[in-house]
């Protein structure tokens, strides 16, 4: 079953860049290294275990849809799931309608030296960027996921993603969600983005599938420009909610909460 949100992807045109503007907001960002298909991260990982990835590619690749849609602007692209059973929740998710990639491995070498590896199974087609990829750790995932967890913005985890969806897929969406995690959501209703959708709870996390409710909203443009995709986070900080300078954020929408 899904235990929660593994992490946040966030696409940047200059990891360097990134990692400065992320820092500057108060996250502590650590290298992550070089996966074999032309990208590079960081990572600013939180005490609850999940962790958000600044990727950025140091060479073309078309045919990646991270790379697609930095073309169109960095932020937030896609989310990451922590299974406990990847197969079986894959499965789950396709007989919930959602085309599922075959699993398949990918690795990254950190800095130091040392080689991690891990299993992917990706949604592909309409559901890509709404449905989310899942991981399975081949190497110790404490390896991962950066051991330096402390901020000085006083972020502890994440607290959950809001997921814009467009009207006409709200209750295929729903019905993804439902099945992988084995209980229905919730309605809510979204004023600060102008929406209403569904939410679920996964694990310690929480998944908004909101759709707009009128032409004139930034949820409304955000579907307009990049489609169904991630819309914006929010970060467990103990503190009132404070939304976060989204020029230093590269694009993405977060606030501590």
């Amino acid at each position: 079953m899904l235990t929660g949100i593994d992490h946040l992807v966030i696409v940047v045109a200059d990891l360097d860049t990134a990692r400065k503007s992320y820092e500057a907001l108060g996250f502590t960002v650590v290298p992550g290294g070089r996966h074999p298909i032309g990208s590079h991260n960081a990572l600013i990982a939180f005490d609850d275990g999940a962790y958000l990835e600044l990727i950025a590619f140091f060479e073309p690749n078309p045919a990646h849809r991270w790379y697609q849609r930095l073309q169109q602007g960095e932020g937030l692209v896609d989310l990451c799931m922590r299974t406990d059973d990847l197969g079986a929740d894959r499965e789950r998710l396709r007989a919930a309608g959602v085309a599922m990639g075959e699993p398949r491995p990918l690795s990254r070498v950190r800095p130091d030296g040392y080689e991690l590896r891990w299993t992917l199974a990706i949604p592909e087609g309409p559901a890509a960027g709404v449905a989310p990829f899942l991981i399975a750790d081949e190497t110790p995932r404490e390896e991962r996921v950066p051991r330096q967890r402390t901020h000085d913005n006083g972020a502890r985890g994440i607290d959950g993603v809001t997921l814009a969806v467009g009207a006409d897929r709200l209750a295929a969406a729903r019905a993804w969600y439902r099945t992988a995690v084995g209980a229905d959501g919730r309605e809510i209703r979204r004023a600060d983005v102008g929406g209403a959708g569904m939410r679920f709870a996964v694990g310690p996390h929480a998944v908004d599938l909101v759709a707009p409710d009128g032409p004139d909203g930034a949820l409304d443009e955000w579907l307009r420009r990049r489609g169904a995709s991630p819309f914006a986070a929010t970060l467990r900080a103990g503190a009132p909610g404070r939304a976060l300078d989204s020029t230093l954020a590269r694009g993405a929408r977060l606030a501590l909460v």
